[in-house]
């Protein structure tokens, strides 16, 4: 019985031949990643437990990013906490304002993370490395503390499932349309502590953008992880990020999967996620006229210089409807100055939407994009649960860029492929 490409990797970095699924182990890690909400309460665990020093300055990385710019005196003071503690343990990749951003678009972007590394973060969507075919997935605070202190951690090896992705996608279906249908298809816990495993012929059509985007919603499906084979398209990206060395793990062809799923995107249409949980999926074709407050397009999951360019064709010579607040966020520092200079900022601002620093400030109703009562939002990011981007009643309906978009021009739920058709 052979091994899948997770437990590959997760039998390298333990330091033997072969694991299997529901075994528990010991293993290496590479890279260990906190933010300004995790990264305060596993630095005071780190130093309960009695750990002087980080195992590895150059293999921690925290990144204030959520309540940054700093909304309030106590999220200034959680980044002071974590700024200080960087500094005195002299971490090398502390990440504040004017040099950072979000903080999963960030690290593959300064090259942090390559192809076999075992990555952990205390933030759910750390899965969103495995698009570069590592092993990522998000742990608690303590673990946290505990993988800051002695570079390893426990795992119980996942089981997996198998998506074959097959086709070539339509002009806007993108990597957000495939997760939500993946997701719609077999629903939040459908993928429990298991690792989603995507091959085929298709993903030679998916760009590192998409791949980001499909791995980083695994864990919406209840994976542990989400992670893709490395090809071209995956070196080439390394390579013009990295200097690190990385190390190509293949599932072995007789890998045992839990069940096999085939992903034609040819078939696919663009998706819409509505309230209140990311499985409540509808094609734009079945949504119907759902009238919107609010537009927020960036993050973790869409904040990258492909979703900018997909909003910026939809926007571009239109008009963001009166009355529908449209705010963008792009995901790094790096990734908004390009969109500056490729002219996309522009287009946003000539069409009536905010451009803002990179924060996830609105993802998580913490700060620039909170909603009122009953207030309606489409969003790119990840999570439509309730009450998730402020008041228990507003409703988030989770789509792609291209989608957001387009609705932010005709003021409700709508079709990229018709935004001409808009009055």
């Amino acid at each position: 019985m052979g091994m899948t490409m997770t437990q590959k990797i997760l039998a390298a970095h333990a330091g033997v031949e072969k694991v299997v699924a529901g075994q528990f182990i010991e293993a290496k890690l590479d890279m260990v990643l906190g933010n300004d909400i995790t990264g305060p309460p596993a630095i005071n665990e780190f130093h309960k437990m009695g750990a002087n020093e980080v195992f590895h300055k150059d293999k921690i990385a925290l990144v204030p990013d959520h309540f940054t710019p700093n909304k309030d005196i106590k999220s200034a003071e959680q980044c002071k906490f974590m700024r200080e503690f960087a500094n005195a343990q002299e971490v090398t990749n502390y990440f504040e304002i004017g040099e950072m951003g979000i903080e999963h678009a960030l690290l593959p972007e300064k090259g942090l993370v390559v192809a076999g590394d075992v990555v952990i973060g205390a933030d759910s969507h750390t899965c969103t490395y495995g698009a570069l075919g590592a092993f990522s997935t998000g742990v608690g605070s303590t673990d946290m503390a505990a993988g800051m202190a002695s570079g390893e951690a426990w795992f119980k090896v996942p089981p997996a499932i198998k998506f074959n992705i097959v086709g070539k996608p339509s002009k806007w279906v993108s990597g957000k349309d495939v997760i939500l249908h993946i997701i719609g298809k077999i629903g939040v816990d459908g993928a429990l502590y298991k690792s989603m495993e995507f091959i085929g012929e298709g993903i030679k059509n998916l760009t590192m953008d998409d791949r980001f985007t499909i791995s980083n919603m695994a864990i919406e499906a209840g994976a542990k992880n989400g992670i893709f084979p490395v090809d071209e398209i995956t070196i080439d990206y390394m390579k013009n990020h990295s200097t690190r060395e990385f190390k190509v793990y293949e599932a072995d062809q007789d890998a045992v999967y839990d069940e096999e799923y085939t992903i034609d995107l040819s078939s696919l249409r663009p998706t819409v996620a509505f309230p209140h949980l990311p499985e409540n999926t509808r094609t734009i074709d079945e949504a119907g006229d759902v009238e919107i407050d609010q537009v927020v397009i960036g993050s973790c999951t869409n904040g990258r210089i492909d979703d900018l360019r997909a909003a910026a064709k939809i926007l571009k010579g239109q008009k963001v409807k009166k009355g529908v607040r449209t705010i963008i966020f792009p995901a790094t520092q790096k990734i908004y100055l390009q969109a500056i200079e490729e002219g996309l900022i522009s287009i946003f601002i000539e069409a009536g939407a905010a451009v803002s620093t990179p924060t996830c400030g609105p993802c998580l109703g913490g700060h620039m994009g909170i909603l009122a009562e009953g207030e309606k939002c489409v969003a790119t990011t990840n999570r439509n649960f309730v009450g998730r981007m402020g008041h228990s009643t507003s409703e988030i309906y989770l789509a792609s860029p291209a989608v957001a978009a387009a609705s932010a021009v005709a003021g409700k739920i709508y079709n990229p492929e018709k935004i001409g058709e808009v009055n």
